[in-house]
């Protein structure tokens, strides 16, 4: 089959009649799983040098999520998660999700996601980090739409807890959303191949890009969707979510912070941190993994400060997207949108510098 396929870059948004009179009032609400919901759309990514767990308890006082990476023993992810959710207990965290009790949709737990793999130690893995309290599961996989993550979303239903939900993920195309629906996945990670350190496309020529991808799992299932990948601004954490997503994961943008893993590297030009693809040389010889499959970079990046101080920048230019297309809510936020050219992109960025 052949067609274009359209990423973020492609694409603008067309703006429309807007009564928003405050920005600051725009609802941020949305669903990362069946069941259970955030206050703002972003999670942090479950790499070994984005998400532990002081970048997890972050994103909750904002209101989002942290997905704790998988890279490191049972023990330590279990220790992890238990950091996570005994700070989960701190009124003031308490405070920020109870704003949303009287009208919240979704089970009234605070979300606390920790990832696993879908062989080896993973239902062992899973068993113990929902001890520790977590309640979603992701199934990280490059490849999601796997008979590995059929048989793993059937093992964990059956044996963790009824109140845990499930990620699945990555996918690309709507049949393997379809599929992961079937296999009773209550959430999906959508994109392949676009994250700013994967080379998946370039090793083996496989993937869609992201708004052609977004667009037609959207239109077929019925579960939360979490856009993963590509994301380099806040018009395209937009664009995501006028497609239709639920809820955008976070990496290289909040990479670099103080609350990300990893030490302070100090150069002449400046303080860095290092940033690594999940699927990198460097990371699979750190965790002592086959060094087998690389598809992925890695690299060192700018210090950047506060992860709030980040995320919050990121917030003001969703909330003026929505103003822009007269939306109130994440569900109302339905704008059009156009293709651009080449020469479309070029005048979108400030072009005089």
């Amino acid at each position: 089959m052949s067609k274009i396929a359209l990423t973020y870059d492609d694409i603008q948004l067309v703006p429309t009649y807007s009564n928003i009179a405050s920005r600051k009032n725009i609802d941020l609400t949305t669903q990362i799983t069946k069941r259970y919901g955030l206050l703002m759309p972003l999670v942090a990514s479950c790499m070994d040098t984005v998400c532990e767990s002081e970048m997890a308890i972050t994103m909750a006082e904002m209101g989002g999520v942290g997905c704790l990476h998988r890279f490191m023993t049972i023990e330590q992810q279990a220790n992890e998660v238990a950091i996570v959710a005994n700070a989960l207990q701190n009124n003031t965290i308490q405070n920020i999700w109870n704003v949303k009790a009287n009208t919240w949709q979704y089970t009234q737990a605070i979300p606390i996601v920790a990832a696993v793999g879908a062989n080896g130690d993973f239902a062992e893995r899973a068993n113990a980090l929902v001890n520790a309290g977590a309640n979603i599961i992701l199934i990280d996989v490059a490849h999601g739409h796997h008979e590995n993550v059929k048989q793993a979303i059937a093992l964990l239903k059956k044996t963790l807890p009824s109140h845990v939900d499930f990620i699945a993920g990555n996918i690309a195309s709507a049949q393997a959303a379809k599929d992961l629906e079937a296999w009773q996945a209550d959430g999906l990670r959508v994109g392949v191949g676009g994250g700013s350190l994967c080379t998946t496309r370039l090793k083996t020529g496989f993937g869609v890009p992201n708004v052609t991808c977004l667009q037609e799992i959207i239109a077929v299932t019925t579960l939360p969707v979490m856009a993963d990948g590509g994301i380099r601004t806040s018009g395209d954490i937009a664009k995501a979510l006028a497609l239709g997503s639920s809820c955008v994961m976070l990496g290289s943008l909040i990479a670099g912070t103080k609350e990300a893993p990893g030490k302070m590297i100090e150069k002449s030009s400046g303080l860095y941190k290092r940033y690594r693809g999940a699927a990198s040389l460097e990371t699979k010889m750190i965790h002592q993994q086959e060094q087998r499959n690389v598809e992925g970079e890695s690299t060192v990046i700018p210090f950047k400060g506060g992860a709030k101080f980040v995320l919050e920048g990121l917030l003001d230019g969703v909330r003026s997207a929505f103003s822009y297309g007269g939306a109130n809510t994440i569900k109302e936020f339905k704008p059009d949108w156009v293709q651009v050219t080449n020469a479309g992109l070029t005048e979108a960025k400030p072009h005089l510098l």
